[in-house]
């Protein structure tokens, strides 16, 4: 039997019959349409299909069409056949039009593909970025190399609008142009007109009886025109930010006591142009409560009376729905501290409105244990695993606590190789008890390298440089050389530091330095300094933020000295050591002092700073001692004490406390501290605006000396800087106080001659305020302040006054 042999028929999209070309039969078919066809055409014929072909591809392969056709050769096809075939091909969005005919024994489909879009752009638009307007309509098919739906087209117009209706722009148009393009594609343009962000005029909340609306809104991120309104822009409507202003409304409300507190409806209202946003809020404040009761109920996994102390919110108190947002906070971290990371903490307030009490309930769900499977470190490939994995306080294997989790990655911020550590917990597909802990780290550059020449009249050519790295070979062990040699100075410095000499953390640092300071035969000065020694020093930890160390130094000097030196480098020279003096045939009137000395060094920290650079939290702690062992031909100790504190005030704004203690004293037959063992003050890394080491005592040149006491201690308040910024700089307001004193130790005089004193004396501490930047760059650590002095003294024709510098630089190590 054929079908409608001698006719020529086709069933259209449109359901409709038409002669079209001479073929045994012909259906053309759309998938909404398909349940209007006149079925009765195929419903008693039928043939087998022995052949199959498509007609009208250009991009599309025939495979793809076999692929998705629910038909293959050999089936017995009728018109239901074929009409859940033209049903799903036309699933695929690939095809504007399908049409499938008989050909003897063989079933061809026809088909008119959709064009691919060639090109895809969007102008006009400034409030949102290209790339993310593309990410976005990328999902909905409008991408370069798609298939073009038009359809969707109107679609994509309505939601870029939304886009920018909820950033306040309701003047936007969105218009797009399509344009036929060879080789059935299309070109799509999208052209956007922002227009202005509608300003809000007025912002009414009604329902207020207890606080007055300037109280509520004080927090609101959104506001009607102020005369900081052109740099905040907190006039400008935004949907997130109502949405956020009504919940930081609810807050105001539920934190104060108003338990059953409620937004009864919200209202935006536009201006006829556009332009202008009117807000009325309507609230009911209901009454306030106090809570009768707390319980806790649930699995308990830990002591339950370990969970009821970290509730904060207490019967008798008022109700505060922060304070149970924290106590569940708190109860989680305590519950994830033993490995129940998916722990759920659930404060429900049951509320009693004839006494206005409300009993709270925490229901305490720990869900199961959770367990490491593997610790990974992802983006650092500079540094050996080793180095890294020693620092991990969350093992693998152990079960997950986020407290170990947190110090893993604060002791990863901390090496100074490592910029930035984010941390991210990955379960394990089909393991709900396993996770994967990836750390993400930013490797930063772990040394700093400087080196210069230079020429002058008296120094001839003078070579100098200097190299740090803090991960020799990956090894994260430090090695510093620094290098300065000129015709009368020359100094030398060779150290290396192994964080962990052993598996327990044990460091070790040694170093070698020479110095050969010739200066008497210059015309600056008539006092000389050649030494050289080298150091051992151990550190142990004795806890996770505490350490000890140990150590040995040992040094060899000799100071020349002359009638034209000042008194006390004269008076040091002849009272310590071992003295010599020049031949008097010579005809040179110098003389000198060689000793040796073997310095004992003792030494604590604690830390618990984020980061060693640019930290924002935590305290760091230091004493150091160093005292000559017996026997030495110099005798003294020195006492060393910092401070550094770092105090959050208020969202990102953060305060840093430093102080800094530091006492000298000779003992046996030695008279006062060497010159080179002298504590200064002033300067870049001391007290700002005052000249570097300018501080406290003066020779008799006026030159500074150096004291046996140092006290000087800086307040900062710390500015907040972008994220891209805050791990490389650090600007601040500072408030610097301090100043050298000398116990006595060493004998100085006035302008005049006459003896003068440096008695320790807080009056005469000198203070100053001002800003500084800091900037880590590949050279150090470069420092920039600019302070103003409090209360400098002038001087006058018996003391010398102080010298002071406004704007100060320096480049130091970071590391």
């Amino acid at each position: 039997m054929s079908w409608a042999l001698g006719g020529r028929y086709m069933i259209d999209m449109r359901g409709k019959q038409n002669i079209d070309r001479p073929l045994s039969w012909k259906i053309i078919s759309a998938v909404m349409l398909l349940s209007f066809a006149p079925a009765m055409l195929f419903a008693q014929d039928s043939f087998t299909v022995r052949d199959m072909r498509v007609e009208g591809l250009q991009r599309i392969s025939e495979g793809t069409v076999f692929n998705y056709l629910p038909i293959n050769v050999g089936d017995s096809i009728d018109g239901e056949r074929i009409r859940e075939a033209i049903r799903a091909l036309y699933t695929q969005a690939l095809f504007d039009n399908i049409e499938m005919w008989q050909d003897d024994e063989t079933l061809v489909v026809v088909v008119e593909e959709r064009p691919s879009i060639e090109d895809f752009t969007i102008d006009g638009n400034k409030d949102i970025k290209t790339e993310d307007l593309m990410e976005s309509l990328r999902g909905v098919g409008l991408a370069r190399g798609r298939t073009f739906d038009r359809s969707v087209l109107d679609n994509v117009q309505q939601f870029m609008k939304e886009q920018y209706y909820d950033r306040g722009k309701y003047a936007v148009s969105v218009k797009a142009d399509v344009t036929d393009r060879p080789n059935n594609t299309v070109r799509i343009h999208v052209d956007v007109k922002e227009g202005d962000r509608a300003k809000i005029r007025q912002v009414n909340i009604v329902g207020n009886k207890s606080f007055a609306e300037k109280d509520i809104r004080g927090s609101f991120e959104l506001d009607t025109a102020n005369w900081l309104s052109w740099f905040r822009q907190d006039d400008r409507y935004a949907k997130e930010s109502l949405s956020g202003d009504l919940e930081k409304l609810r807050s105001f409300y539920m934190d104060k006591g108003f338990a059953d507190f409620r937004v009864e409806s919200t209202q935006v209202a536009i201006s006829p142009n556009k332009k202008d946003i009117y807000v009325t809020i309507n609230i009911h404040e209901g009454e306030k409560y106090t809570i009768s009761d707390v319980k806790l109920v649930g699995k308990m996994v830990v002591p339950e009376e370990h969970l009821r102390s970290l509730v904060l919110a207490r019967p008798g108190s008022v109700f505060n729905l922060a304070l149970l947002t924290s106590s569940s906070e708190l109860m989680s971290f305590r519950l994830g501290e033993e490995g129940y990371a998916n722990a759920e903490i659930d404060p429900v307030p049951e509320l009693d409105h004839e006494n206005k009490t409300v009993e709270v309930t925490f229901f305490v769900s720990p869900e199961s244990r959770v367990y490491v499977r593997r610790i990974n470190f992802k983006n650092i490939d500079q540094v050996d695993d080793e180095v890294l994995r020693r620092e991990m306080r969350q093992a693998e294997g152990a079960y997950l606590s986020n407290r170990l989790v947190d110090r893993s990655k604060v002791r990863l911020q901390r090496l100074p190789y490592v910029e930035e550590a984010n941390v991210d917990t990955v379960p394990v597909p089909g393991s709900p008890d396993l996770v994967d802990i990836d750390f993400d780290l930013k490797y930063r550059m772990p040394g700093q390298f400087s080196g210069g020449v230079g020429f002058s009249e008296s120094q001839k050519l003078i070579l100098n440089g200097s190299i740090i790295h803090t991960n020799f070979l990956g090894s994260g062990e430090r090695v510093a050389l620094e290098l300065n040699s000129g015709r009368f100075s020359k100094f030398y410095r060779l150290s290396h530091t192994d964080p962990y000499r052993t598996i327990n953390g044990i460091s070790r640092t040694v170093s070698l330095n020479f110095r050969d300071i010739t200066a008497f035969t210059s015309s600056s000065s008539d006092f000389s300094t050649t030494s050289f020694g080298a150091t051992v020093d151990y550190g142990y930890p004795i806890s996770e933020y505490q350490s000890v160390s140990f150590g040995l130094s040992y040094n060899r000097n000799e100071l020349l000295s002359s009638t034209g030196s000042t008194q006390q480098a004269q008076d040091w020279v002849l009272n310590n050591g071992d003295q010599f003096f020049a031949d008097p045939a010579s005809g040179i009137g110098f003389f000198g002092t060689k000793f040796d000395s073997a310095e004992m060094l003792a030494g604590w920290s604690f830390d618990s700073r984020n980061r060693s650079l640019f930290a924002t939290r935590g305290t760091r702690q230091q004493i150091f001692l160093g005292v000559t062992v017996p026997g030495s031909d110099v005798e003294y100790f020195t006492a060393r004490y910092n401070l550094t504190r770092y105090q959050r005030l208020f969202g990102p704004w953060t305060v840093r406390l430093n102080a800094e203690l530091a006492y000298g004293e000779a003992f046996g037959e030695t008279t006062a501290l060497p010159p080179f063992k002298q504590f200064f003050g002033g300067g870049p890394t001391s007290v700002r605006g005052y000249r570097e080491s300018f501080l406290g005592p003066r020779d008799s040149f006026g030159n500074p000396y150096g004291g046996n006491v140092l006290v000087a201690s800086q307040v900062e308040l710390i500015i907040p800087l972008p994220d891209k910024f805050a791990s490389q700089a650090r600007a601040s307001i500072f408030y610097d106080v301090g100043n050298v004193f000398n116990t006595g130790e060493v004998a100085f005089t006035d302008r005049l001659g006459s003896p003068v004193e440096y008695d320790l004396d807080f009056n005469e501490l000198r203070t100053s305020v001002g800003v500084a930047v800091q900037w880590l760059a590949p050279l150090g650590l470069f420092r920039f302040s600019y302070a103003l002095p409090l209360n400098e003294f002038e001087g006058n024709d018996r003391f010398f006054g102080d010298e002071t510098e406004q704007f100060q630089f320096s480049i130091g190590n970071a590391f």
